[in-house]
């Protein structure tokens, strides 16, 4: 679920914290940039783990900061394929059953990877697994909040860093520029479609 990833960037260092070691204010400077945003094709960056190495700091001339190139090691949130989860049912709706798992929402299990047969109750805006039995097949409601366990099958990262449009598609373009600036930078695709999946509840001794 979470992988460590070398990364380097340079970080600017203002001269009211050159009182401060530099190892700290570098640490500081690099969890304000990072953390809790996606790196295209890396994951969701969670914390700092380490910095592995400091190159030399300049001043540049009508800068009185210094700049630092820094190697270091990042915790990201990164599940790999086949990997198996737990997390919350978020909300259902016609494109699937929503997942959080507490600091990540953009998790969706689409209607082919459910459990099957399944339908969607639009009375209650639930997703139903109709399980059959020898006396008949009973609904089984994927209600909002309950724990299910799901496998991850794929993922989608979007580019979402902005992009000037040329001045030939500024005008037709902006519909299409609101609709990309809401999708999720990082999604992932899962799966309950196997013995084992789905609500906890349903696997338990009830």
């Amino acid at each position: 679920m979470f992988v460590l990833v070398e990364m380097t960037d340079t970080v600017r260092i203002p001269p009211w914290q050159f009182e401060r070691k530099l190892n700290e204010s570098i640490a500081e400077e690099l969890n304000k940039k990072l953390a809790n945003k996606v790196v295209y094709n890396v994951g969701l960056c969670i914390c700092l783990y380490d910095i592995t190495k400091l190159e030399d700091s300049y001043i540049f001339p009508g800068d009185g900061a210094s700049h630092t190139k820094v190697h270091f090691r990042y915790v990201v949130f990164h599940p790999f394929l086949d990997e198996i989860l737990i997390g919350q049912i978020k909300s259902c709706s016609q494109d699937g059953v929503h997942v959080s798992i507490g600091f990540f929402d953009d998790i969706v299990i689409p209607p082919e990877s459910l459990q099957q047969p399944a339908k969607f109750d639009e009375a209650e805006q639930v997703w139903v697994w109709e399980y059959e039995t020898e006396e008949g097949a009973h609904d089984l409601y994927m209600d909002i909040g309950e724990e299910i366990r799901f496998r991850v099958v794929d993922e989608t990262f979007i580019d979402t860093s902005p992009t000037g449009p040329s001045s030939a598609e500024a005008s037709t373009s902006s519909a299409a520029e609101e609709l990309q600036k809401k999708e999720a930078p990082y999604t992932l695709v899962g799966s309950i479609s196997e013995p084992g999946l789905g609500l906890l509840s349903w696997w338990t001794n009830s």
